[in-house]
């Protein structure tokens, strides 16, 4: 008697925790199931960022490098079946979308465009040098601008990203620069509407094609003090999760796709000329 309610006391055990993982596992599927992961890319390189001239609302075309890079990327996201893909109207992030969709092994969405996307509009500024902009800024922030942006990590932790839009904004002869908050109403809109169509069709993967200011003011919209100043590097991939109405971040200006892209030429020069 006693055997047979050991038995039956570790058969009841057993479902009981058989029940207990199938639960938890069925949680975490739940769980995946609410999650989308969001691609938010910089456009690839192009004429104004080879001749250091500002470039906001303006546009200039891809260079042959940013035509590389947005391949290269394309090539190391190509797996990902992306279910909705975003950019503005600006050619730029425009067509670094499509040459990333282009090397995608699966069926790619449609380009939907949103102004939400597009760089910050720098107003009289745009079009001339980074350093007529740029450099007044940093000196009345006792730092100095060079090309290769040494201290613009230290102007945004002493402004934050707000105080630096406003003060481009503010030092405009034109006035027609985008305050802060001119730049973050439409970036929330955006932001609004990718996450509105990504409930509506189910979406779990969503590319979006932006430029290298507003991916910081994305960022800082949506996970205040997760941006810290760090550079946001010609079609680097960031890449966010949404779930449950929050925003958290894993990656910020990955650039892993260009650096094994690199990598491969090293090696294939090599295995050409070295006998």
């Amino acid at each position: 008697m006693k055997k047979v309610l050991g038995l039956l006391f570790v058969v009841f055990l057993g479902i009981g925790l058989t029940g207990g993982i199938s639960a938890q596992a069925k949680e975490k599927t739940s769980d995946k199931k609410n999650e989308v992961t969001i691609y938010l890319v910089r456009h690839g390189k192009t004429f104004f960022n080879t001749t250091g001239q500002v470039q906001g609302f303006a546009d200039s075309p891809l260079t042959d490098k940013g035509i590389e890079q947005a391949k290269q990327v394309g090539n190391g996201l190509k797996k990902i079946s992306f279910d909705l893909a975003y950019s503005s109207d600006l050619g730029r992030q425009r067509n670094t979308a499509k040459l990333i969709l282009a090397q995608n092994k699966n069926k790619t969405p449609k380009i939907s465009e949103h102004d939400g996307f597009k760089e910050w509009n720098y107003g009289g500024f745009e079009g001339k040098t980074n350093a007529e902009m740029w450099t007044p800024i940093f000196e009345a922030n006792d730092l100095k601008f060079d090309e290769d942006w040494t201290d613009y990590d230290k102007l945004v932790n002493k402004l934050g990203d707000e105080g630096v839009a406003d003060a481009i904004a503010e030092s405009d002869s034109l006035k027609v620069a985008e305050t802060y908050n001119d730049i973050t109403k439409r970036g929330q809109a955006a932001m609004n509407k990718v996450v509105s169509d990504a409930k509506k069709k189910n979406a779990k993967t969503v590319l979006i094609v932006s430029s290298g200011s507003m991916i910081p003011t994305l960022l800082e919209m949506l996970i205040p003090g997760e941006y810290q100043g760090e550079a946001i590097d010609n079609c680097s991939v960031t890449t966010l999760k949404y779930k449950d109405n929050k925003y958290s971040v894993d990656k910020i200006n990955d650039t892993q796709y260009e650096d094994k892209n690199k990598k491969l030429s090293i090696a294939a020069y090599r295995k050409i000329f070295v006998f």
